[in-house]
């Protein structure tokens, strides 16, 4: 481990500021935007459904733009250089598919009441398994993304000099309450400040740090330098081995990225349809930041940064070239950047609880107070399981387990978007598809070390490809083939459920 650095007072002094400041944001949010129904569901875990464009421009930006982005990407282009920059593609194809296909989903949800994706399934396809296996995946594939969430915070809590777990627990401490408090008014408050202090952080990043290395000629350089001497598959360019791969988890994440409760909750908050269109029109400007905030990996190898682990490269950056006072804001701002997911993350999977657990199987009568009570619990004790994991389970496990909630998130895509365009499917032929797809992701990634790409052999020649796109391929091969089957058994006019939106 090392001996623990010594405290930076200055940098701490203004990780503090900002951090009392979201804080007491994150209160005062319960009188924002307040609707009459405080109690509601609809109130406390989707803001009253009130949001416009701006706000969800800031929630769903500030919500899929996480901590563990700001961290994790530059530090997957500092340890295998351009092959990092798949997050770039796959947040331009995301964007198309939100356009394509959200107005439809809040449609249906906002005519209906629909707090969860697991309801929009459940009332299209009358299924209570299909229901509870989408409620379930939901919440298992957010749980780590959660524990990430920490891992991002516990990177700059350290690199301030802060030891132990104290920090990192009182910081979760102080988020459950006022997300307890306000619901999702807290993160959608929160949002403007973290994204503002994210944007200048990186701005003058990538401005002023290539100036102090001599600019980006210099930068690229020698960062390309770096990997060929430690060779393998890193380069400031892809091999040919890796287009596939590249390509094939760039579409693969971006079906999964609105498929998660988090994603969805900033969808269901949004006002109108139109809101939805006009957000997957402006938030590709999030797409032109991660492209910049992915170069700082390569400033790191210009800078000679030698981090002890690659989640230790921006911080150690920082803490290498700017002032005492700057590095302090930048860290506040990756750590505010982790509040905001992490609260709209246990907010998500809190509703899913409530509305396809809790009222579907054990308090069917539940007023809508007692389905907010019910939440605002769950969300307590999914941000308090989160915690517990990341401080006494080893970080390599939440990275494994997050990369397998990509991949099962990813089997959900059937069930919630099918149903939306076609008539044809029924619920036994999309359950049997999802457990399909989940068993045959589940095995291949477990049995490659839980790497989220798998190399088939064809014809003598590997060809590697995402693992949750080719069980996802499975899923829907399984379904098609089970329907048709069920349809020979059962007459046409028995399978219209609910009236297409």
């Amino acid at each position: 481990m090392g001996t623990a650095p010594h405290i930076n007072w200055t940098a701490l002094s203004v990780f503090i500021f900002f951090f009392a400041l979201v804080t007491v944001m994150g209160f005062l949010a319960s009188r924002w935007q307040r609707g009459s129904g405080e109690a509601h569901l609809d109130e406390w875990g989707l803001g009253g459904r009130r949001f416009g464009t701006w706000i969800t421009w800031f929630l769903v930006g500030g919500d899929f733009y996480t901590a563990y982005t700001v961290i994790a990407v530059p530090a997957l282009v500092y340890a295998v250089g351009a092959y990092g920059f798949f997050a770039l593609p796959y947040t331009i194809l995301v964007y198309p598919i939100v356009f394509c296909i959200m107005p439809r989903l809040w449609r249906v949800a906002h005519k209906a009441g629909h707090v969860t994706a697991a309801d929009v399934v459940y009332a299209r396809f009358k299924s209570r398994p299909l229901e509870l296996a989408i409620a379930a995946t939901g919440v298992l594939a957010t749980m780590p993304y959660i524990a990430l969430q920490l891992v991002g915070m516990e990177v700059v809590i350290k690199a301030l000099g802060l030891t132990g777990e104290l920090p990192l627990t009182a910081a979760f401490v102080i988020l459950a309450l006022y997300t307890y408090s306000a619901g999702l008014r807290a993160p959608a408050l929160i949002a403007f400040v973290k994204d503002l202090m994210i944007y200048i952080v990186v701005l003058v990043a990538v401005v002023l740090v290539p100036m102090k290395l001599g600019g980006y000629g210099m930068v690229f350089a020698k960062a390309g330098a770096a990997f060929d001497a430690k060779g393998g598959a890193t380069g400031l360019l892809l091999k040919p081995s890796q287009y596939l791969p590249y390509a094939t988890l760039a579409l693969g994440s971006a079906l999964a990225a609105f498929m998660y409760p988090h994603t969805l909750t900033g969808i269901f908050a949004a006002n109108g349809e139109n809101t939805i269109r006009k957000n997957a029109i402006y938030l590709p400007a999030y797409t032109l930041l991660l492209g910049l905030i992915a170069l700082l990996g390569y400033m790191a190898w210009a800078a000679d940064i030698h981090p002890a682990t690659p989640n230790d490269t921006v911080p150690a950056l920082f803490n290498a070239l700017f002032p005492s006072w700057f590095t302090g804001f930048a860290f506040s701002a990756i750590a505010i950047g982790a509040l905001v997911p992490a609260a709209v993350m246990s907010i998500g999977a809190a509703n899913l609880f409530t509305r396809n657990f809790w009222k579907a199987y054990v308090n069917p009568q539940v007023s809508p107070q007692g389905e907010a009570k019910v939440a605002k619990i769950v969300s307590l004790v999914v941000k308090f399981g989160a915690l517990v994991f990341i401080i006494f389970v080893p970080t390599q496990y939440a990275l494994d387990l997050q990369l397998l909630g990509g991949l099962w998130i990813l089997q959900t895509f059937p069930s919630v978007v099918f149903g939306l365009f076609f008539n044809w499917f029924r619920g036994p032929s999309l359950l049997i598809g999802w457990m399909a797809g989940l068993g045959i992701g589940s095995w291949m990634a477990i049995s490659d070390g839980v790497k989220p790409v798998h190399t088939f052999m064809i014809g003598g020649d590997p060809y590697a490809m995402y693992t949750g796109l080719f069980a996802l391929g499975v899923n829907i091969v399984v379904a098609v083939v089970v329907q048709l089957v069920l349809s020979m058994f059962k007459p046409s006019g028995a399978q219209g459920v609910a009236s297409r939106a």
